[in-house]
């Protein structure tokens, strides 16, 4: 379930509440005070054996007593009960439950973890039948200030506002009340949500993701249950309003078996950025840059780059402003000749003469006013930092005043504030606050809050920036390399040799050096002949991951003498420091010059949560002292590789240094993209190193890989859902033309905005209920990437006399987060109706929306689109008149095992 039933938590209309106490300070006590002196317009009742009253309000014996069916429960009675309780409940008509109570298995013996455990499934058992939602267990509550409802044993009331924060830790949520009523900040929610049994972050970020009473979500992770639907509904809710996240646990403790240098260097919380920035949410690490987020982004400014004008009336303010801009990554603007100018003729003579704009000690309001206009008129700048410093010569209100009156009427440049002192700076803080101005205790928080907008700015374009398209000759061989990890497991191996892992990459189109594979060292001395010198000699034997720990690996041997005796040198090694290891023989390569190249390293990881991950970074025999590299979650466009692979410090080389000419980055890219689609095709590969991937002028080659085996995990793999490639067929249309059917991809984006431009006037109204002459970047590219656990759109693509290859028609899906009901859309280009593709499409994504267990699918059609009325009502939908617009019709068909392809 997802948002299923979640209003009757988040917004219901009455509660009881079970476990309340009349002890002084108890957990009982505290819920039943916060609950019924919390201003929550609706019945509170109480459920207790024995008490006649708790505050005051009459209490009932049992759940069956109760004169009424409550929305929702709060349970903070003995573990043992609660199971019986939900299900008593469940029965009763209650839609939702939050369970206070702990002792599920959270901590203890492993005997009694394993209790807690029994008894959660337990609960989740009884609530099922009903589809009751749960929240928690082990959880301080929930609160939803703008309800007066605050069913949990916090100390204190947190004001309404428009600042969802949800959190895995009680303890967290209240520290971030108590931050928050000294600043005064309000919340739409805070929910604590414990262990998680049921409802989770992916839950929630769906249901507020569309709340219109919150402006940002605030996230404390310190794990997540379900990988794929956490992101799912990350990307849906990042795509609307902020999403900062705070997650613990940043150091590497995971891994540390790992037999690749991948597994080891792509530790969980590496995973976890990795998947944050994919679903377009903005990671924070402490309360206070949370909130400075949180300042900044769910004040609805934007900003368009990263240089910044600074207006201050004290040098020290600006100078430490200054700095911590540089540190952090951004730039301090240049001031344009007009705008010095303008400035001149407004401050007096002493004035800094450049930015940042210290407009000198006595700076009153007007002053103010005129610097700032200068200011936010600059063209050089991006936004606007108004520091203030008490003195005894200037009113620091006066100057707010001014700069709210300023930013009142000249509304776009983003402004930022961050006013010094005592009572006067609280005072300005309200009054920015009330005008929703961005302010700030420090000058440092006030940048930080400057480059938060900057990196979210950044991940949202990275996330809608149209990919390259991959050139077609990337055509893998799947099955000759499901062919060769089939034989090796066969064997009862976990490793393929060097020679077998590099022949999975040559499947996939990766570049490898020829490699030739002996048994001895007169044989490897025989390659060397067939192969000529420079030439590289490698010990080979699945027992050793890191060949060069046993003197396995020779480099430059130029004869075929040096090659035999560097052979029998190796075996001598291998029996000394491994005399029980297993040697297979030798492989024998050539040598490639690294002159001119970088070294890189790319390779597969298996996170226990996200599930395969990539890994990119600066490769060679130091690759974890160095600890160059960034972790990217599969599946991969051209455009994602690449912006991955600039989070390095080795993309500044392969970008060409000095006499050093730049890489091929874009073969690079492509690799990354190759090896996400192994990680996609291929679920036996829990490990998979390339290291050292030569990149230069001339493209990429691997000199050395390793490839680890393992039984799949049991379930969903990937934490993304790849593009589904069995959805691709051919159909024909009714004169003769054979179109392929198959789903939308990313790179699609440049022929969606053609069928538009390609169709007339009037179908293009029909279609998105207004007048369009193309669809902007923005537009389509929501089209064409898409999440394809939630969505599916298939396109029509053919050859085109015009455009060579062309989609000539789409029809789109998007589902619900509880996978029950669907709406869809269609189009087809002007000049392809009456064809029969529109039929062919609508049939193709009924059927598929019934594979996945949709219940309904539906539409809104203009009345006066009579085609597709008619094609509606002869595939089985029905139409009816929509109740709230009378130029609009509903339609819907219900779905069934005989729609399903």
């Amino acid at each position: 379930m997802s948002v299923r039933n979640l209003p009757a938590l988040l917004k219901p209309r009455s509660i009881v509440v079970i476990g309340a106490s009349r002890r002084q300070g108890s957990v009982g006590q505290v819920l039943a005070r916060n609950l019924f002196r919390g201003g929550f317009d609706g019945p509170v009742m109480a459920v207790h054996p024995e008490a006649a009253s708790i505050e005051s309000s009459l209490t009932w014996r049992t759940v069956e007593d109760l004169p009424m069916t409550p929305d929702l429960a709060v349970i903070a009675t003995p573990p043992a009960s609660v199971p019986d309780l939900v299900d008593r409940l469940g029965r009763r008509g209650t839609k939702a439950a939050v369970v206070i109570s702990a002792g599920f298995g959270e901590a203890g013996s492993d005997a009694d973890r394993a209790a807690g455990k029994a008894l959660m499934q337990r609960m989740l058992d009884a609530a099922r039948p009903h589809l009751l939602r749960l929240l928690g267990p082990n959880c301080v509550g929930l609160l939803v200030p703008p309800l007066g409802l605050n069913a949990s044993f916090v100390h204190r009331h947190p004001a309404p506002g428009n600042i969802a924060f949800l959190t895995q830790s009680g303890a967290m949520a209240t520290s971030v009340i108590d931050w928050a009523a000294e600043r005064g900040i309000g919340f739409s929610a805070v929910a604590s949500l414990g262990d998680m049994a049921d409802v989770d972050f992916g839950d929630l970020l769906d249901y507020y993701a569309s709340d219109p009473a919150t402006r940002a979500i605030l996230l404390y992770i310190e794990t997540v249950t379900d990988a794929r639907k956490f992101l799912s509904a990350g990307r849906a809710a990042a795509r609307t309003k902020p999403v900062i996240v705070i997650k613990t646990g940043r150091t590497r403790s995971a891994a540390r078996a790992a037999a690749s240098h991948t597994g080891a260097l792509s530790g969980s919380d590496a995973v976890y950025d990795a998947a944050f920035r994919r679903a377009g949410m903005l990671r924070v690490f402490d309360l206070e840059e949370l909130f400075a987020a949180t300042a900044t982004l769910s004040s609805r400014v934007k900003v368009t780059g990263d240089r910044l004008a600074i207006l201050s009336n004290g040098g020290g303010i600006g100078v430490l402003a200054t700095e911590a801009l540089e540190e952090g990554g951004g730039r301090v603007a240049d001031l344009a000749p007009e705008t010095l100018a303008r400035l001149d003729a407004a401050l007096p003579g002493t004035w800094s003469h450049g930015n940042p704009v210290d407009i000198i000690g006595d700076a009153g309001g007007p002053r103010y006013a005129q610097a700032l206009e200068a200011l936010i008129d600059d063209p050089g700048s991006d936004a606007v930092l108004v520091l203030n410093c008490p003195t005894a010569v200037a009113d620091p209100i006066e100057a707010a005043e001014a700069v709210v009156g300023v930013v009142g009427e000249k509304r776009g440049r983003p402004v930022l504030t961050s006013w010094l002192g005592a009572e006067a700076a609280q005072a300005a803080r309200r009054l920015f606050h009330d005008n929703r101005i961005p302010t700030f205790d420090t000058p440092g928080l006030a940048v930080r809050g400057f480059l938060h907008m900057v990196r979210y700015r950044r991940n949202q374009e990275q996330l809608m920036e149209t990919p390259a398209a991959a050139p077609d000759a990337f055509t893998p061989d799947v099955e000759a390399a499901r062919a060769l990890i089939a034989g090796v497991r066969a064997e009862g191996r976990q490793q393929l040799t060097e020679p077998e892992a590099k022949a999975v990459l040559a499947a996939y189109g990766i570049p490898v050096v020829r490699t030739v594979e002996v048994d001895t060292p007169a044989a490897a001395g025989a390659a060397a002949e067939r192969l000529g010198g420079p030439l590289a000699l490698k010990i080979l034997s699945p027992e050793f991951s890191h060949k060069t720990e046993v003197g396995g690996v020779r480099l430059d041997l130029a004869t075929p003498e040096e090659v035999v005796t560097a052979a029998h040198a190796m075996l001598d090694s291998v029996a000394r420091l491994r005399p029980e290891a297993t040697v297979r023989g030798f492989t024998v390569q050539e040598m490639v010059s690294g002159r001119g190249r970088v070294e890189l390293i790319c390779g597969i990881g298996t996170d226990r949560q996200f599930g395969p991950t990539l890994l990119f970074g600066q490769g060679g025999t130091a690759v974890e002292v160095v600890n160059d590299t960034v972790v990217a979650l599969p599946p991969l466009n051209l455009s994602l590789a690449r912006a991955s692979m600039r989070r390095t410090r080795v993309y500044r080389l392969l970008e060409g240094y000095r006499e050093q000419p730049p890489a091929d980055i874009d073969a690079v890219a492509l690799t990354l993209v190759k090896l996400a689609q192994i990680a996609v095709d291929l679920p036996e590969v829990a490990e998979l190193d390339i290291n050292p991937l030569l990149a230069g002028p001339d493209g990429v080659i691997a000199l050395d890989a390793r490839i680890a085996v393992a039984e799949p995990a049991p379930g969903r793999r990937l934490a993304i859902r790849p593009m589904p490639q069995d959805l691709t067929r051919a159909i024909t249309l009714s004169d003769g033309r054979t179109l392929t059917l198959r789903p939308v991809v990313p790179e699609d984006e440049p022929m969606i905005q053609r069928l538009v431009e390609r169709s007339s006037p009037e179908d293009v109204r029909l279609r998105f209920f207004a007048p369009l002459r193309t669809l902007s970047h923005e537009m389509a590219a929501r089209f064409s990437q898409i999440d394809y656990d939630r969505e599916m759109a298939l396109v029509a693509e053919g050859a085109d006399a015009e455009d060579g290859r062309a989609i000539f028609g789409v029809v789109r899906i998007t589902a619900d987060p509880d996978n029950i009901r669907a709406e869809y859309g269609i189009m087809v280009r002007s000049d392809m109706k009456g064809l029969g593709l529109g039929y062919q499409l609508m049939q193709a994504i009924i059927a598929y929306g019934a594979r996945r267990g949709l219940e309904r699918i539906e539409g809104q059609v203009l009345r006066e689109n009579a085609q597709m009325l008619r094609m509606a009502r002869e595939l089985g939908f029905t139409v009816v008149n929509d109740p709230d617009d009378p130029s609009l019709m509903d339609v819907a068909i219900a779905l069934g095992e005989s729609h399903a392809i």
